[in-house]
């Protein structure tokens, strides 16, 4: 079915969906006919007239087709918008690594070591305002907040790399799968999978490019991510399988291997299979033999300290509520989350220990523990959140007859659908 059908079976005419819309009946037109397409603001509110999820309606609308490509101008460059990635910088950022990982195989001619010394400046200069970008992105409460300031690093990413066939890339190549990742992060937090899948895939090519094994392999790890929250379980367990042989060619002294491990205990669980999950976790638990900083505090995070909640919500996935309860209290006991500083991770234990709660039908620890978890949520914006309070909703069942129950729900579904 497409748009022009799905909107006549829901009752409207092209002038009354565009009146919904505060748009031309034109522009519907424009729509149904797919020379363009839905700007991101207007999404929410087509989804919802038309009765659909924001995946859903992506799937009817398609990709805008110009009418006349060959006269078509430059993509727009100051789209700030709430929806999908910067194609622009996707394409451009596609033809570059393409360029640049072509031109690493040539010899270097006589101005090669300047040129490369000159790069591998500039590459340090990306990497500083990288890493001061995931420190925004972990303390902002609404993550979206960030997107402006990473779309503009990308743009000046992209001009770098840009007219320049006679330097070696491969510095600049990492800089580039280290800020696609946090790209990635952040459209993953607002529920756009395929802009955080289509991130990750550039972050795990640039870091090839870069022969930086940690970085590849932790842009596969976050790729699996995406698979695990729509539940391709198995999808999941073949990528992070990649991802293992990648990061043992890693540093050895970093998490990397042991942030892998902690994900296929999540696929594993997802799967029902408790001993492989358990060997999973247990390899996870060996970070903390490291010695010196595990991780960069960056595209890599994993140090160890979220295995309790990590437990507790495997746990929770095979049913262990006992089990799961006991790591998840004493997860939110730590300081980390107890204090406050990370609202998002303890928005996700407290929605787990609401949906222990609701599997026991106990309406009151239902409501203690969600009712907390859903302000967090409005207050961060975090589509994460949201996702796991979604999820909480399908365990309510039977307990909806009660009133304040009933009432937590509404306002969960009313904030996913916002």
């Amino acid at each position: 079915m497409g748009l022009a059908e799905r909107r006549r079976a829901l009752g409207y005419s092209q002038e009354e969906l565009a009146h919904a819309l505060g748009v031309d009946r034109r522009t519907v037109g424009r729509w149904e006919g797919r020379t363009t397409t839905p700007q991101p603001p207007l999404r929410p509110r087509l989804a919802e007239l038309l009765h659909l999820d924001l995946d859903e309606l992506d799937a009817l609308v398609g990709q805008p087709r110009a009418a006349h490509p060959e006269s078509a101008g430059p993509p727009p460059r100051d789209h700030h918008g709430s929806g999908d990635l910067d194609d622009m910088i996707r394409r451009q950022f596609l033809r570059a690594i393409t360029v640049t990982s072509a031109l690493v195989a040539l010899p270097p001619d006589e101005g090669a070591a300047l040129a490369e010394g000159a790069l591998r400046g500039m590459s340090d200069d990306f990497l500083r305002m990288n890493g001061h970008l995931w420190q925004v992105y972990q303390l902002a409460r609404a993550k979206r907040s960030v997107y402006p300031v990473v779309r503009d690093q990308l743009t000046a990413l992209n001009e770098t790399l840009d007219g320049r066939p006679d330097v070696e890339a491969q510095a600049l190549c990492g800089a580039a799968g280290d800020l696609f990742q946090l790209a990635g992060e952040l459209a993953f937090d607002g529920n756009r999978y395929t802009d955080a899948a289509a991130s990750y895939t550039l972050a795990a090519s640039a870091s090839r490019e870069a022969k930086s094994y940690d970085l590849w392999a932790c842009a596969l790890v976050r790729h699996a991510y995406v698979d695990l929250y729509e539940r391709r379980y198995a999808d999941a367990v073949g990528t992070l399988s990649a991802a293992e042989k990648v990061a043992r060619r890693g540093d050895g002294s970093l998490s990397t291997r042991y942030w892998v491990a902690a994900v296929q205990a999540e696929a594993y669980a997802g799967l029902g299979d408790l001993s492989a999950c358990e060997r999973a976790l247990d390899e996870a638990e060996k970070v903390t033999g490291l010695s010196g900083p595990a991780h960069n505090g960056g595209w890599l995070r994993f140090d160890g300290s979220r295995l309790a909640e990590e437990r507790g919500a495997r746990y929770l996935q095979l049913g262990r509520l006992d089990l799961a309860e006991k790591a998840l209290s004493t997860a939110l006991s730590q300081h980390v989350l107890s204090s406050g500083q990370s609202f998002r991770r303890r928005g996700a234990v407290l929605t787990d220990l609401a949906a222990i709660g609701a599997r026991r039908q106990d309406p009151d620890q239902v409501l203690a523990y969600g009712g907390e978890a859903l302000r967090l949520a409005r207050t961060t914006s975090s589509g994460y959140v949201a996702h796991k309070l979604q999820g909480l909703r399908t365990d309510l069942g039977p307990l909806t007859r009660d009133a304040r129950v009933a009432k937590l729900s509404a306002e969960i579904d009313a904030l996913c659908k916002t």
